[in-house]
This record gives structure tokens, C-alpha cells and sequence, in this order.
């Protein structure tokens, strides 16, 4: 959740420490701080709250150094201040971390007992504590590192910089994501590749259970017993990109409007739009003869998991099982090398989604990861790897990276079927055409409602409750508007099938609860409107976001009618997507909240 990025150079390294945070402050902006090393002197600056209050700190108070250590924290153990901000220091020894160390209370008291003095509320200090206290032993900077390893528990990623050598860093990982980057007469540590692309190229990925230690010349990779491993040197295919909205006023609004432009490259991977037909998609995930399929995903990737189950068993006729990662990797499912298994995940690094991969690893299945950074630690550990090619999203609630993980399962739900024999080559080229089709109805889509979303958002805006109804695939796009909602304008939502609204939640209907309600005209249709009668029957105000056959079917009174144009089924959801993601970011703006970076939520989530 939090951001490392560790610098042994040969030119001042703060301004470009703070240059990487940047393309790491989407996993975590509670603080930010960055630590030096110049003329025998550790010194640090750290700001609480976001980048740029470390920035200004350093434009008034500059370090120097060629050797840094930097991190942007998202808050685990204490309260997001100064004084929690990483890095740590205690006695010639800088530390900062991502992660949670389990066993740090028992470790605190350890070191307390023994005359250690704490300034934190934060578990990384143990870190700091112990390789202190193992220096005083009288060990080496490595030796003490290693020895702490040996001590704690949890997932960690870890930097430690040292006042009497100032030309190294000690890395290690067990969990969290951290990669080494090679350059001319200096190296760097990152937390993923984005973070080291305008460095270099050429990195390596730590596996777990690495250490690394780092000189300006080179990296030597050892267990935590202290003996050497070999770990590949690799191109990376990040770029290092630019952190601009163009026009827009925020990432979220930029990446919305991207979409009918990056679903077009994800969707030119998977399928042959001159012939109409499936690409070899389904290499490394023997789908005709799979005797069922587990999907698993956090969040927004695990409602693009569940849209996903309604197309594989609907068209291909596969069996799907599917959970939040958080609760697959514990519940301990029979599961049969027979089966197949999909994990979704846009960073690639979320900690339960790995945790439920390697369970299916360890249960025979073959393993296909949905993944937008083609080099995470998911994608490596997969048998087949389905890139979504959403590009760099910074907005913290996904927009367009949900709808290109949709845009992939629809292109392997058909490949599935066309493999198990349950569409021909004529449905097969049908289904095609529609996804060809998807840029175009987008684009046309975005441009049609704006206007009608600001105006509608300016309603919600004073609303406390919004409840979200859909049948069908429909449903799980319920559940991500009403996530989206809550996600950046912190109004309480929630969705359900509409099936299940006289189940319970129609006792929250009266005439201040908007209720949207997500019904194109498909086969659920006529199932819906009965819904939706009795949410008007008690008085509640009715968002309608249909199609043009569907506004056409209903005489209902709405709040609001929201008319798409007529698609098929199978690219409804992304369709609809976008009226749910405008609703939730013109609501966010007129509420004046943080869109982009909303409160206690971070992008990659490498915890539990």
C-alpha cells in the first residue's frame, strides 16, 4: 500500500527521490518523506498529508546527499502525522516500509525491556530498533539486517539506509513488491517499475524471501540466510510517463474519457476484427476441457469477475466459482487440478489476490492472470498472462481499468465457448462484431449524457443514501455504482439484484431515497420494471438508466431517465458503465472531496 524508492547515486538525489514518489503516490498519500546521507550526516524531511507538502518542505529546507531512501506512506499502525512519516531513524539507521510486521507488539515490548525508547505509534520502528540493536551487538550492516529478517513476521517490503555507509541500501521483500533498478555508476530500489522508468529500463524483481544489497555499481541478491541467489535481469515495459491531466480537471475524468480509445487496444489483442473471430487467447488455459473455472479479484476487479461468471456460464457453459480474495484464500474451497482458475487485479500486486493464486497453485489448477502491469508479481507466478492494456490509471477508483478487465472476459468467455463447442463460427463472428462496435457506441455515449450527469449530480450531491438495482449483469454494475459513489463523494450506497429488493431493502424506500436503477432491454427487462413499480409505488425517486427500447417500454415517473443507445448483451456492461462512473465523479465535484486521491484509500493494495 505504501511507496518505496531508494537511490545510490552519483548526482544529488532528493529532487529525483520526490520525482519518483510521484508515480508512487497512488499507493498511499497519509505522508510522505524522504532521507539523506551527506558528509557522515542522516538527515530527513517528512510532511503529513500529501507530495506536495514534502515538496514544499524541501524547496525551504533542500538535503543534499547521493544516497536517499523516500517513501509515500498509506496509514497502517498510527495516525497519519509527521511523527509517524517515514523514514525512521534510530541511531545511524533509516528505515522505510510497506507492508505490516504481525508480530511487532511483542517485538516493541522485547526491545522496550531492553532500554529501547520508541517515538511512533508505527510497526516499522521495530525494524529500525532491531537492526540498531544488532549493530550494537556488534554485526555488520548485512549481518543485522539478515538477523532482523530472522525476527520478524508479516508481509514487508523493506529499504534501510545506514549513516556509516553511505554508498548502500539493503533491500528486502517477503509480500509487497520491490524491484531493482541498474544504472551507469548508480542503482536504484522501487516499488515497481513504474517508479524506476525515468532511471531505467533494465531491472530485476525481487522474488520473496530476497535481500539485496545495493552499491552505485551493482546489486549482489541473497535469502534471508545470507545466500546468494540469481535473480534475471529484464527489460521493463514501463515508460516513464508523464503525471498530466491534459484538459481534464481530474485523472478520473481523463481516464473515463480514455476508455473507448484503451478498450479498442485491449480488445485488438484478443480478436481478429478483420475476420471477426477470437485470437489465440486461451494459450496456457486448457478451457474445452476445464471441468469449471475459479475467479477471484478484490474490489472493482471482483465485480468484473462476477460480470465475467455470467458470460462464461452463459456462452461457454463453464461452471464458475468466484469470491473476494479476502475470503477464497482463507475458506479453504475442494478444488480440482481439472479446473482452471482466472485472478484479476489491476496493479497486479494485491496481496489476497496472490495469497488465492498460490492456494490454486498448490492445488494443481493452471492459472490465468487479467492484469494491467504485464510484470507484477501475479503475472509472473501465472501460467497465462491476459494484459488488459488499460495503460497507467492514477485515478485511485478504477474507471477504465474495470472496463478493459470486462473487455477481456468477454473476449476469453467467447474463446472459451468456441473451444467447448457451444457457439459456431457464426455466433462466434456475431459476438465480435458487437465488441468491435464498443469504441464507437463509448465515444458516442460519453459525449450524449455529460450535460444530463453534472445536472443530475447536483441532486445526488445533497442526498445521504443512494441504493443501485440490476438483474443479470446488470447487478454486479449496481454493485461498482454504488462503490464508485460511496468511493469518492463518501455518500452511503449499495447495490442489489432487484430481485431481492422486497427482500429487505424496500423497507429503506421513501420519497428522499434515489434509487437508480440499471435495466437495458434485455431479457430481464419486463423482471426489472415490476422492481421498479413498486420502488414508485412508495413514493422513491426513481434514476432510470435504460436504452432507447427500454425508455420506450416504460411510462414509469423518473427522477431522471438516462437513454443509452440500443446494444447487445454482451458489451451492455461496458456500455453501462459509463453513466454510473460520470454520476459517481460529477457527484464527487460538486461535493468538493478529493476525487482523485479519495480519503483512506489507496491504489494497490499489498496488504491485508
Amino acid at each position: 500500500m505504501c511507496g518505496i524508492v531508494g537511490i545510490v547515486g552519483k548526482s544529488p538525489v532528493a529532487e529525483r527521490l520526490v520525482d519518483a514518489l510521484k508515480r508512487l503516490e497512488y499507493r498511499g498519500y497519509d505522508s510522505a518523506g524522504v532521507a539523506t546521507v551527506h558528509d557522515g550526516v542522516m538527515d530527513r524531511r517528512r510532511a503529513p498529508g500529501k507530495l506536495f507538502n514534502l515538496e514544499k518542505k524541501l524547496d525551504g529546507e533542500p538535503l543534499a546527499g547521493l544516497t536517499g531512501i523516500a517513501h509515500t506512506r498509506w496509514a497502517t499502525h498510527g495516525v497519519p502525522n509527521e511523527t509517524n512519516a517515514h523514514p525512521h531513524f534510530v541511531d545511524g539507521v533509516a528505515v522505510v516500509h510497506n507492508g505490516i510486521i504481525e508480530n511487532f507488539s511483542e517485538l516493541r515490548d522485547e526491545l522496550t525491556a531492553a532500554g529501547a525508547v520508541f517515538s511512533t505509534q508505527t510497526d516499522t520502528e521495530v525494524v529500525a530498533h532491531l537492526v540498531a540493536h544488532y549493530l550494537k551487538a556488534g554485526m555488520s550492516n548485512r549481518e543485522a539486517v539478515l538477523a532482523t529478517l530472522g525476527r520478524v513476521t508479516g508481509a514487508f517490503a523493506l529499504a534501510v539506509m545506514f549513516r556509516n555507509d553511505p554508498g548502500t541500501i539493503i533491500g528486502a521483500r517477503s509480500g509487497p513488491p520491490l524491484a531493482i533498478g541498474y544504472g551507469r555508476g548508480e542503482m536504484f530500489l522501487g516499488s515497481d517499475a513504474i517508479a524506476l522508468s525515468p532511471f531505467t529500463s533494465e531491472i530485476t524483481y525481487l522474488a520473496d524471501g530476497d535481500c539485496a544489497v545495493i552499491t552505485a555499481e551493482d546489486a549482489e541478491i541473497i535469502d534471508f540466510s545470507g545466500k546468494p541467489v540469481s535473480r534475471a535481469r529484464q527489460i521493463s515495459q514501463a515508460t516513464a510517463y508523464v503525471v498530466d491531466k491534459g484538459n481534464h480537471k481530474h485523472f478520473m475524468e481523463k481516464e473515463i474519457y480514455e476508455q473507448p480509445e484503451v478498450i479498442s487496444h485491449a480488445l485488438g489483442h484478443y480478436v481478429d476484427f478483420s475476420t471477426n473471430r477470437v485470437s489465440k487467447v486461451a494459450e496456457g488455459i486448457d478451457f474445452a476441457s476445464a471441468t469449471g473455472l475459479a475467479i477471484s479479484a478484490c474490489g472493482t476487479a471482483y465485480l468484473a469477475g462476477l460480470i465475467g461468471k455470467y458470460w462464461f456460464e452463459r456462452y461457454a457453459r463453464l461452471p464458475v466459482e468466484i469470491d473476494v480474495a479476502s475470503e477464497f484464500r482463507y475458506r479453504e474451497m475442494p478444488l480440482s487440478p481439472s479446473q482452471a482458475a482466472l485472478f484479476i487485479s489491476q496493479s497486479g500486486e494485491t496481496a489476497d489476490t496472490l495469497a488465492s493464486l498460490r492456494y490454486c497453485r498448490e492445488q494443481g489448477l493452471k492459472i490465468g492472470a487479467v492484469v494491467n502491469v504485464t510484470e507484477s508479481t501475479i503475472a509472473r507466478e501465472a501460467d497465462a498472462i491476459f494484459p488488459t492494456l488499460a495503460g497507467p490509471e492514477i485515478g485511485v477508483a478504477s474507471t477504465k481499468a474495470f472496463t478493459c478487465q470486462l473487455g477481456v472476459l468477454a473476449s476469453l468467455a467467447i474463446a472459451a465457448a468456441k473451444a467447448r463447442g457451444t457457439i459456431d463460427a457464426a455466433d462466434e463472428q456475431a459476438m465480435v462484431k458487437h465488441l468491435a462496435e464498443m469504441p464507437r457506441i463509448m465515444s458516442r455515449v460519453l459525449n450524449l449524457i455529460q450535460p444530463q450527469m453534472e445536472s443530475l449530480a447536483r441532486e445526488l450531491s445533497r442526498c445521504r443514501d443512494v441504493l443501485y438495482l440490476g438483474r443479470g449483469t446488470s447487478y454486479p454494475l449496481a454493485m461498482e455504482g454504488a462503490l464508485k459513489l460511496k468511493e469518492i463523494s463518501y455518500i452511503h450506497a449499495e447495490g442489489y439484484a432487484a430481485g431481492e429488493l422486497k427482500h429487505g431493502p424496500i423497507a429503506l424506500i421513501d420519497e428522499n431515497m434515489p434509487v437508480i436503477v440499471i435495466a437495458p432491454h434485455d431479457r430481464f427487462f419486463e423482471k426489472t420494471v415490476s422492481n421498479m413499480q413498486e420502488v414508485a409505488a412508495r413514493g422513491g425517486r426513481i434514476i432510470f438508466i435504460t436504452d432507447e427500447k427500454g425508455a420506450a417500454a416504460s411510462n414509469l415517473p423518473t427522477m431522471a431517465t438516462i437513454v443509452l443507445p440500443n446494444v447487445n448483451e454482451i458489451i451492455a456492461p461496458m456500455v453501462f458503465s459509463l453513466p454510473i462512473q460520470l454520476i459517481a465523479y460529477h457527484t464527487a465535484v460538486f461535493m468538493g472531496t478529493d476525487v482523485d486521491q479519495p480519503r483512506n484509500l489507496a491504489k494497490s493494495v499489498t496488504v491485508e
